[in-house]
């Protein structure tokens, strides 16, 4: 039987040289699909395109994975610009925004990857403090740190010990979106997690970059829900 098909934002950059060309490009970490394969499922590349078209696309994946990448533009959430705050990716914003809003009304599952988290709380009229200290050690390198599950929710299920996770942000949830909980935080109370409380729906977001981790809990997670929405067994 085919696998779940995951569909994976992509980052884009303005250019990347390739030989003798130096082209505008839409690509992701290879760590988010081998991520995806390793968990049991097929994975594709999602590049942005009409923020109309969002529903279509999804029509064609069995769950979604909002990938890291940088800030989002804080008129999304209606905030004056902080000068920490990295410059606007404009088309990427407008298409994992309506991306999300659609997974979320087709009750698609859904994984938020650090920028992903933050997309999926503002996503739903929630806001992002735009500069913390200490989630990073040396910029351009991930560091680790421990983050706590909170009990009863989906993530502590899933991973129900402290762990140490791999993260690299300076950016965080402030006001949680509607229909939100927390599920996981850091030692300073940094929120690391959140999800809808829903067991009928599987939508969750975590802060750090399971990309960049052995631990396949959290994707394998996500698999299975695609799976058992389109009826296609895992294994």
């Amino acid at each position: 039987m085919p696998r779940p098909l995951i569909g994976i934002t992509t980052y884009v950059e303005d250019s990347t040289r390739y030989g003798v060309w130096d082209l505008p490009t839409s690509l992701v970490p290879t760590g988010y699909y081998e991520l995806v394969q390793a968990a049991g499922g097929a994975a594709v590349l999602l590049p942005p395109d009409e923020p109309g078209s969002a529903a279509e696309v999804l029509s064609r994946v069995d769950g979604l994975v909002v990938a890291g990448g940088p800030d989002l533009d804080p008129v999304h959430y209606g905030a004056a610009r902080d000068s920490r705050t990295g410059a606007p990716a404009t088309v990427r914003d407008h298409w994992e925004l309506a991306l999300i809003a659609a997974a979320l009304e087709a009750d698609l599952p859904l994984l938020g990857i650090c920028r992903g988290m933050q997309a999926l709380n503002v996503a739903l009229g929630g806001t992002l403090t735009q500069h913390i200290d200490g989630h990073f050690e040396t910029p351009g390198a991930i560091s680790w740190h421990p983050v706590r599950p909170v009990p009863g929710t989906r993530y502590a299920e899933l991973v129900p010990e402290e762990a140490q996770v791999p993260t690299y942000h300076h950016q965080a949830v402030d006001r949680l979106g509607r229909g939100l909980v927390v599920s996981a935080h850091a030692v300073d109370g940094t929120v690391e997690a959140i999800e809808v409380p829903d067991p009928e729906r599987w939508v969750l977001g975590v802060q750090w970059h399971p990309e960049r981790d052995k631990d396949t809990r959290v994707m394998s997670a996500l698999v299975e829900a695609a799976a058992v929405r389109t009826a296609v067994p895992v294994g």
